[in-house]
């Protein structure tokens, strides 16, 4: 089965091959960073005229480069949510449109299963079950994973997601955008420590997460007199290191809670390089074993798309029925079941 695979939920174009037999056909993605660069974030509406504009030409991109006719695509997946509805309205009526036209099923698929999943299409891909860890600009979220579509949520942030405290902590040092990889850039060069900022809810005895009030102590430090600039990647090394040590242990403690040491980790601040080091360290100690996405499928993309749907429609989901144009731009995740066959509406 080949499944193609449209991704554009916010500000990356993604499509995407997925051959059940071969694997990732190809895979080609468009970022709109220098579109928004000038407003310091993702404007919903160019982020909509965007996804217009590139997905015709990145599908037949991919198609060629897949070595494929529209003709031997099996089944379409896209990304029904969450998202910006704008921008999921652009994916969901191309991938609706070309399945209609070729007689072809259409899956409307959860963004988060996607990232969820990603791991698996690695080389050294992680078993069931595992906990999931899904920290990006929008979502921080411990999931228990007991295979595609069983999901119980264990914690997840109350306020600020990691990614999302990220970026406003790094416009608040007058970093550019996207803010989140220059502020992690920056860090590499300072030393944490020399500032004291928060863990925020390290002993809270749950596994939720807060960082808005990291975000304010950093805020307070650079808005008082004695704030030197020069000491910039010091309290860069400091947020960094607090996230991280907050993200780890709640880690830690939900493996402990469910009796796993199998952690995968995905979305975008999975590729957080030190983040990566600590929870490798962490889990080499407790015998345990970490899983990421290549480096290439960390952001948003079109093959994680294509492979939770080629996942769905492999063990027997049929998809809807009815063709129709299917969003959710608000789409908990705890949502989703296992692959069954559907008809109607999602």
């Amino acid at each position: 089965m080949k499944v193609l695979g449209i991704e554009t939920s916010c500000d990356e174009t993604g499509v995407a091959i997925y051959d059940t037999e071969a694997g990732l056909r190809a895979h080609c993605l468009h970022s709109q960073i220098d579109l928004h660069a000038a407003y310091g974030g993702v404007v919903p509406e160019l982020a909509s005229r965007d996804h217009i504009r590139r997905l015709p030409l990145l599908l037949r991109q991919t198609l060629a480069e897949a070595g494929l006719a529209a003709a031997d695509v099996d089944a379409v997946a896209y990304t029904s949510g969450p998202g910006l509805a704008g921008a999921l309205l652009v994916g969901a009526s191309v991938a609706e449109s070309f399945a209609m036209a070729r007689g072809i099923p259409a899956l409307p698929v959860h963004h988060l299963e996607g990232h969820l999943l990603s791991p698996l299409l690695s080389a050294d891909p992680p078993a069931f079950p595992f906990v999931a860890l899904l920290v990006s600009g929008g979502h921080t979220q411990l999931m228990r994973v007991r295979g595609v579509g069983d999901y119980a949520l264990l914690g997840e942030s109350v306020d600020d997601a990691a990614g999302e405290a990220f970026d406003k902590t790094a416009k608040l040092l007058g970093l550019g955008y996207p803010g989140g990889p220059q502020l992690a850039q920056l860090a590499e060069s300072g030393v944490p420590g020399r500032f004291r900022l928060p863990r925020p809810m390290l002993h809270s005895g749950d596994l939720d997460f807060s960082f808005s009030g990291l975000k304010t102590a950093v805020l307070n430090v650079v808005s008082a007199p004695d704030w030197d600039p020069v000491r910039m990647a010091d309290l860069a090394a400091e947020f960094q290191q607090a996230v991280v040590e907050v993200l780890c242990a709640k880690a830690l403690a939900a493996l402990k809670k469910v009796g796993l040491k199998t952690l995968v980790v995905a979305g975008g601040v999975g590729a957080n390089r030190c983040l990566r080091a600590t929870l490798d360290a962490a889990l080499a100690r407790r015998g345990g074993r970490v899983h990421y996405p290549e480096p290439a499928l960390c952001t948003d993309n079109g093959a994680m798309i294509a492979f939770a749907g080629a996942l769905r429609l492999a063990a027997g989901e049929t998809g809807p029925e009815v063709a129709a144009v299917r969003i959710r731009p608000r789409w908990p995740m705890v949502e989703l079941r296992p692959p069954v066959q559907v008809s109607g509406v999602v």
